[in-house]
């Protein structure tokens, strides 16, 4: 899609105002190195002494947005895209994706697997000719979630798994490091985005999902009995 490019830049300030992120002229990149190097430094059980230097980023930069445009919704909004490559904690992400899927996995007990999967399971649920069928969505996902709400939920879940506290430790501590650093570059200025998550942050569609499946664990039983609702 081709726009003039002052439409487009609009487009993305909307989507920073509606969201109410903040800018500063500070860029925290080098702070966050720090900390990033300290948290990798500390984690004594989960990254051996001779590899340490593979989970911190040499040469960091702050996170960079691009817009793509919706064109299936009304207006042709904006979807944010965040670079979070060069980041100081996006190896350190990484780590922490692939270490609690390990250590810690999710039950994904209402998630499917695949479109065929979708298919398979509709075919298998009993309908009547008065059923409507009805499929939900979450505005800007990653932006709403709480990360402080969240991280309760990652360290219940290891404790449940039973990990050594120094193992639940260290990766509470990059939990912490890694959702901090929610922050990204347009025009020169440095934008920070508080107490969500960092789009484009490896991590954040995992760290997601704990949420999600926390929140329907607590509530879809009772929301489903309520409003009738066969998932």
């Amino acid at each position: 899609m081709i726009l003039p490019i002052k439409q487009y830049d609009s487009k993305t300030t909307d989507f920073i105002r509606a969201n109410n992120f903040q800018t500063t002229e500070r860029d925290p990149t080098k702070t966050f190195q720090s900390q990033v190097r300290k948290v990798v430094t500390d984690s004594k059980t989960l990254i051996p002494q001779e590899i340490k230097w593979k989970y911190v980023n040499m040469n960091p930069i702050a996170p960079t947005i691009k817009g793509l445009i919706k064109m299936h919704k009304p207006e042709h909004p904006t979807q944010p895209v965040v670079n979070w490559r060069g980041a100081p904690a996006s190896k350190l992400a990484r780590l922490f994706t692939q270490k609690i899927k390990q250590l810690a996995p999710l039950p994904n007990r209402h998630n499917t697997d695949n479109t065929r999967d979708v298919i398979k399971k509709l075919n298998d649920t009993p309908t009547l000719l008065h059923f409507t069928l009805a499929s939900l969505d979450i505005t800007n996902l990653y932006t709403n979630i709480p990360v402080a709400e969240t991280r309760n939920t990652i360290s219940n879940t290891l404790k449940e798994n039973m990990l050594d506290p120094q193992t639940q430790h260290e990766l509470l501590n990059w939990y912490d490091i890694i959702t901090q650093q929610n922050y990204f570059t347009i025009n020169d200025e440095i934008v920070i985005q508080r107490n969500r998550l960092a789009m484009g942050m490896p991590t954040s569609r995992q760290i997601s999902e704990f949420f999600l499946q926390n929140f329907e664990h607590l509530h879809l039983a009772h929301l489903s009995n309520k409003h009738k609702i066969i998932n």
